[in-house]
């Protein structure tokens, strides 16, 4: 089963510095049709007005996770750390038994855009910590890299769930496969461009929610960017 949801179809707020579209209910957004898939909760895509930004808030008891697209996320939190996120980089939180964080752009002329993104945790009342990485183009191109998994590995940041995240760059003949495991749930989200995934065509903002397909087949890519997710149920 694939179930195909147009970007437009997505919840949408303009809070002037801030435009959101949310893949699933999230604060002044609620579907009772979408609120979340497996143990994934949270895709916002977030255009953030050039010195405007989240002030400092508290999280807990989720796995956060942030993908800028372009711009620069600033992130401080009561743990210490104190950031600069760029396109390329993945930044995960755990915030576990607790965390307060803010997240600004200081650019004067210049919309921070991006991802983020909230999965379940497998795991209760953790330490909050944070990790960051830098994944090289070159490394998405005609392909799904990983970029979180529960072990961490193969340069992927370690998320406290169960749950792996890959992200593609497609553009014309390229293509790939990946086997699914039937007894779990996957979710692609097309960040931008156009692809085709299982004979549909997408475009960006565009989601597919998978179960009981046996692969994914992707290609036709025109300037695409993809984010590929396995999800537990």
């Amino acid at each position: 089963m694939i179930n195909l949801r147009k970007s437009q179809d997505r919840g949408y707020a303009d809070h002037g510095w801030l435009k959101s579209f949310h893949s699933f209910s999230f604060a002044g957004y609620h579907d009772p049709r979408f609120m979340g898939w497996g143990n994934l909760r949270v895709i916002n895509e977030d255009r953030v007005a050039a010195g405007m930004g989240f002030g400092k808030h508290g999280h807990r008891n989720m796995e956060i996770i942030s993908y800028v697209l372009s711009g620069e996320l600033a992130h401080q939190d009561s743990m210490g750390n104190v950031e600069g996120i760029p396109p390329g980089d993945v930044q995960r939180m755990s915030a576990g038994s607790g965390v307060t964080h803010s997240e600004f752009n200081h650019a004067k002329d210049q919309t921070t855009h991006f991802l983020q993104i909230w999965i379940e945790p497998n795991v209760l009342e953790i330490e909050p910590s944070y990790e960051q990485k830098t994944i090289p183009a070159i490394e998405k191109s005609g392909k799904l890299r990983i970029i979180a998994s529960p072990t961490g590995n193969d340069g992927a940041v370690k998320i406290h769930a169960d749950a792996k995240i890959y992200a593609g760059v497609f553009n014309n003949s390229q293509s790939a496969c990946l086997e699914l495991n039937i007894n779990r749930k996957a979710y692609v989200h097309l960040i931008r461009g156009s692809l085709m995934i299982n004979n549909q065509k997408l475009t960006g903002g565009d989601a597919l929610m998978i179960e009981n397909e046996p692969s994914l087949q992707i290609s036709d890519g025109v300037d695409a960017e993809v984010l590929f997710f396995d999800l537990s149920h």
